[in-house]
């Protein structure tokens, strides 16, 4: 990314939510976890997105209550996600540790997203 384009980035409201680097992190987790099961890596691929998608959408959205339905909507997919990737451990399909990480930043995440709600 050149420094034109971070100097840019950075206007966007969803670049200073704590939140969102958060969820991104998450993300990142989830796809290192390699979960084996191809339905269960799809779930949780897809809800960690939608927790980063709609953690954007809250910060960007004017008025309180569009906020906290997006930052709602963000917190239940981090949870999802995180779900996803216990499964797939506790069925060998995922590791033990790449869990236990992707529980830590999810406990974050669902914190962080908690107060967004209130």
């Amino acid at each position: 990314m050149t420094d034109q384009n971070a100097s840019a980035r950075s206007l966007l409201p969803h670049h200073k939510l704590v939140a969102y680097r958060a969820a991104l992190e998450l993300l990142l987790a989830v796809r290192a976890a390699r979960i084996r099961d191809a339905k269960l890596r799809d779930e949780a691929s897809r809800a960690a997105k939608s927790a980063c998608l709609n953690c954007a959408e809250g910060a960007g959205r004017v008025t309180r209550p569009d906020k906290a339905r997006a930052f709602a909507i963000a917190r239940g997919e981090a949870v999802e996600a995180v779900a996803a990737v216990e499964i797939a451990a506790l069925a060998c399909d995922a590791d033990e540790a790449a869990a236990e990480r992707c529980l830590a930043i999810a406990n974050r995440l669902v914190a962080l997203l908690t107060g967004l709600v209130r």
